[in-house]
């Protein structure tokens, strides 16, 4: 599970992706997204990459605009294609990329204590979660776009981080940089192929302020390493 993560400035996705931009959009760094949040996406329409701000948690167009009894932050990729509220969306082809800086997991102590983690990709400053986007009309005729990243079992780093919580040893589907495209427009088949892992190596973990766990604060602060606090992956030391 993945329930709180960094999203990049609007300068850094202009870099990172060939995007058409949307008129009057306006993206500033997120050191703490949370669920309900509207956060910046990159879709495909027509050949041509957009950035777009949807909610996160996805309101599937059944539900005519309002939000369900139940958390559709994350879609686990077992159930992606045969969920009520994904299947629509991912028989569609209506995916996108869920971009990020970082994200962070929480880890139980044995002294029963929880710890924020933040991990991040070393080899990609900007990343992408594999997500899927829907579009719920309300009775006004007025709409919702939104959207939710896929997860799945967790690799060995994330395996030993992500220890707690109703949905302990997953991960987001963290996709490489040359399969970015084929997830936005390639076949579904093409599509399920990329959900794949991301390589531990290629990921790195350190301990951060407890400060994370409220979303009220939000500053760069929360992705410092904490004194004397863990680090994990392939800059241990």
């Amino acid at each position: 599970m993945c329930g709180r993560y960094v999203s990049p400035d609007e300068g850094s996705l202009e870099r990172e992706f060939n995007l058409v931009r949307s008129p009057g959009l306006e993206i500033r760094t997120s050191y703490n997204v949370a669920p309900t949040q509207k956060v910046p996406v990159v879709r495909s329409s027509e050949g041509e990459n957009s950035l777009e701000l949807m909610r996160w948690g996805l309101i599937p167009f059944f539900a005519k605009g309002e939000p369900t009894k139940y958390s559709t932050i994350n879609a686990r990729i077992e159930t992606v294609e045969t969920a009520a509220s994904y299947r629509g969306p991912w028989k569609r082809g209506q995916r996108c990329l869920q971009v990020a800086t970082a994200f962070f997991e929480w880890h139980m102590n044995s002294d029963n204590r929880k710890a924020p983690f933040c991990i991040s990709v070393v080899d990609q400053p900007v990343f992408a979660f594999a997500g899927l986007w829907d579009r719920s009309v309300r009775a006004d005729g007025t709409f919702v776009e939104s959207c939710v990243h896929i997860t799945m079992p967790a690799n060995d780093l994330l395996r030993h981080i992500h220890n707690t919580g109703s949905n302990p040893h997953r991960m987001p589907a963290i996709l490489k940089r040359e399969d970015q495209e084929k997830w936005l427009s390639g076949s579904i088949e093409e599509a399920s192929a990329v959900l794949a892992q991301y390589d531990s190596g290629l990921m790195v973990a350190h301990e951060v302020t407890t400060r994370v766990n409220s979303p009220k604060n939000n500053d760069p602060t929360l992705i410092l390493p904490i004194l004397n606090g863990g680090t994990l992956g392939n800059r241990v030391k």
